[in-house]
């Protein structure tokens, strides 16, 4: 009887310790706990036929739609997961059709075009793939942005291999150092990447099937309702009722005031009242806010509502500073002291630099004052991030140098572990050619680019330094802080007169970084999937070559097909070319390249004040860590981001509607719903988010090519522009100043 007890109390003993040790490895973020399976199939294949052919057609889709949608008026974003809808059905079709018969390939062994049913690991590379194709910024490699302004802005002409030569190298360029970060910001188990978990999310219920006896309605069958509704509703604010992108109902109760329009406009105004039933809106410059924590979201709301409510009013109507009221409240254009566009060809010289004398005589440049704080603000989240990362986690990471991978792997690194890592030496010889070929491209075709080797080594050197701060920030609270001012106004202030140049060394030093970031997270997402290391590596970097290339190729058809591409003053009113975003980089350009920082930010400037943006944005989080540590049992006071709160100021080319509407929808959902559905939010959360922007995206392909490419458009109160837009409220509100559509005061 002794001996049976003694048994009995020795296997609960043993079970205890298993249920102990499972919740050590366990994620300590409950999102992740909520989301990842703990479980892996090592014997799923992977590096299939069906992979390449779903993978490689959905790059080429992707990189090509984007790059052609990048010039609309209004731009569209296909993301990845369209793809990840998408190839589901054309992977089982494929996995049903294809021949089974296995022969043998030299180097790869024996093969079969269809080793089984299709798998969850072949949809997560797939999808790999196609991320590489909805690239950062606009969907399409920065690095195009060069090429546009060069041929649709400037007027001058940069040949096809030296553009293919920028493009690939600054998407590329950034993979190298990525390798040397994975240790610290991808196996920790608290870098939870919050975007993945969408991914994660769709994947496991797409493939994995509910527990037999669930009453609830499956994600998968969830997934597909919602993204039906999505892909309805879209129709109405896509085509016959454009009114409710941004409703701004104060402008009808004020339509002679533009005071009143250029505070309650979404789109060019404080957007006070503003409403919208658009998911496009909601989720077009932040990303979906089903993703981001609470948290985070409170800090975006905290950053916008400092700028927008306090900095914004107070400095355009309260103390006219710089002059603002002579200019739109909201604008993204350059001006003239007289409130009138800015001539910018007129002081360019023929060879491609300012020409002072011209520059003299026209006069300084002048920003709207919303453009103003955005600058402003975003001084101030670049110094902060720095001093952010140091304080609240220089610590781990000084100790994660110190014990590389010594500390306590999660289950999902343990998991990982039976996979062969990739050897160090791939990474050190993708960033050595790389850079090599980087060098030629500034000496060779310096008359083409501007940029010097030094500012090349300049401009890497920023990019990795700045590289494990913003991917922490990245992990942590999904935003990702951009280092495109402060790479901006260093070398503006290094080379001025060189616009070129400029766009170069913010280029290398920015999309260095930024790829780098999207790297790791899409390491992570095959950290959560189990997915071999080195096929990562390898998709993402073929990916990555493909997209780019087809980027350009468009690029170029699309800059010698189309007349006047770009150019808001010569194109009809209605034309659907003028190009947003690319107008940003070009007046980027100007401010920092062509004209320089010490002119517009320095004394000879209007702006030199905002350089005290600098001071704060690196003396907030020293308040914060100290109060952190003064009052060390408050612990909402660590969740105070000041890079994620000043960032959020930094707001163009978004507008107020934009955020406004992404900030009540997230808190609905990451906080409510969180809160008092937590079961719903768990099984259903990221399926919904991923369902909308699947349908938005599907709706907006099949809008263009069946009705936008024919010109057929319905003409009515909501369609009209001047319902959609307030149309007072890009008016100065000075006395005195004559704009073209605006009331003389």
């Amino acid at each position: 009887m002794a001996d049976v007890v003694d048994v009995a109390v020795e296997k609960k003993s043993s079970t205890a310790a298993d249920e102990s040790m499972e919740e050590e490895e366990e994620s300590p973020v409950e999102e992740v706990r909520m989301t990842v399976a703990t479980t892996d199939d090592p014997s799923m294949p992977v590096w299939t036929f069906r992979m390449w052919t779903l993978g490689l057609a959905s790059v080429c889709l992707l990189s090509f739609f984007n790059q052609f949608f990048s010039y609309r008026t209004e731009p569209l974003v296909i993301t990845q997961i369209t793809v990840q809808v998408a190839a589901l059905p054309l992977g089982h079709f494929l996995a049903r059709m294809l021949p089974t018969r296995r022969f043998r390939v030299p180097l790869l062994g024996e093969c079969s075009l269809n080793p089984g049913p299709f798998n969850m690991k072949e949809h997560v590379l797939i999808s790999i793939f196609a991320n590489a194709g909805s690239a950062f910024g606009n969907g399409s490699a920065y690095a195009v942005g060069i090429v546009n302004i060069i041929r649709a802005f400037y007027k001058r002409s940069i040949s096809f291999h030296v553009a293919w030569l920028l493009i690939i190298t600054t998407q590329v360029l950034g993979y190298g150092w990525a390798g040397v970060m994975r240790k610290f910001v991808v196996e920790p188990a608290h870098m939870w990447w919050p975007s993945t978990l969408v991914q994660v999310s769709l994947f496991r219920a797409l493939h994995e099937k509910d527990a037999k006896g669930c009453r609830s309605i499956s994600r998968a069958k969830f997934f597909v309702i919602a993204l039906i509704s999505s892909f309805s509703w879209y129709l109405i604010p896509g085509y016959f009722f454009p009114m409710i992108t941004s409703i701004s109902w104060l402008c009808w109760c004020f339509p002679h005031s533009v005071t009143a329009q250029q505070i309650a406009s979404g789109m060019s105004g404080l957007g006070i009242g503003a409403v919208t039933f658009d998911w496009s809106t909601v989720a077009s410059f932040l990303g979906s806010p089903l993703v981001t924590p609470f948290f985070a979201i409170a800090n975006v709301f905290i950053g916008f509502s400092l700028c927008v409510y306090l900095s914004i009013p107070l400095g355009y109507w309260g103390l006219n500073m710089a002059n603002s009221k002579t200019f739109p409240l909201y604008s993204r254009k350059l001006f003239a002291d007289n409130g009138q566009r800015y001539d910018i060809k007129s002081i360019v010289n023929s060879n491609f630099e300012l020409d002072l004398e011209a520059y003299e005589r026209i006069g300084r440049i002048n920003l709207s004052w919303f453009f103003v704080m955005t600058y402003g603000f975003g001084f101030a989240a670049i110094a902060s991030t720095l001093t952010h990362v140091l304080l609240f986690y220089g610590k781990e990471i000084r100790d994660r140098f110190r014990a590389s991978y010594a500390e306590k792997p999660d289950i999902h690194t343990k998991l990982m572990k039976k996979y062969e890592a990739i050897p160090g030496w791939w990474f050190h010889s993708l960033l050595a050619m790389t850079f090599v070929i980087s060098a030629i491209l500034c000496t060779v075709f310096k008359n083409q680019v501007q940029l010097p080797l030094w500012g090349l080594i300049f401009a890497c050197a920023m990019a990795f330094f700045f590289t494990l701060p913003v991917s922490i920030i990245t992990a942590t609270t999904n935003q990702t802080p951009g280092i495109n001012i402060i790479t901006e106004y260093m070398w503006g202030l290094i080379q001025p007169g060189k616009p070129i140049a400029n766009v170069c060394f913010k280029t290398y030093g920015l999309m260095s970084m930024v790829q780098a970031v999207t790297f790791l997270s899409d390491f992570k997402l095959g950290h959560y999937m189990k997915i071999p290391p080195k096929s990562m590596f390898l998709v993402q970097l073929v990916g990555t070559v493909i997209a780019a290339t087809i980027n350009l190729a468009v690029a170029f058809l699309m800059l010698g097909s189309i007349e006047n591409i770009c150019d808001s003053n010569l194109l009809l009113a209605n034309s659907p070319w003028k190009c947003p975003n690319y107008e940003i980089f070009y007046d980027a350009s100007v401010i920092w390249g062509l004209v320089g920082p010490r002119r517009i930010f320095g004394p000879q400037g209007h702006y030199d004040s905002l350089n005290w943006f600098f001071l704060v944005g690196a003396l907030g989080p020293v308040i914060v860590w100290g109060f952190h540590k003064r009052f060390p049992e408050k612990t909402w006071i660590p969740l105070i981001n000041l890079p994620v709160i000043l960032g959020a100021g930094s707001m163009m080319p978004a507008s107020t509607i934009n955020y406004m509407s992404w900030v009540a929808v997230g808190t609905v959902f990451n906080f409510f719903v969180y809160r008092y559905r937590k079961r719903w939010w768990k099984r259903y959360n990221y399926v919904l988010s991923a369902a909308l922007d699947g349908g938005v995206a599907f709706m907006a392909v099949l809008l263009y090519f069946s009705l936008n490419m024919e010109n057929r458009s319905i003409n009515w109160w909501g369609s009209r522009d001047d319902s959609v837009n307030c149309p007072l409220a890009t008016c100065p509100t000075a006395k005195g100043v004559v704009v073209e559509g605006c009331p003389v005061f």
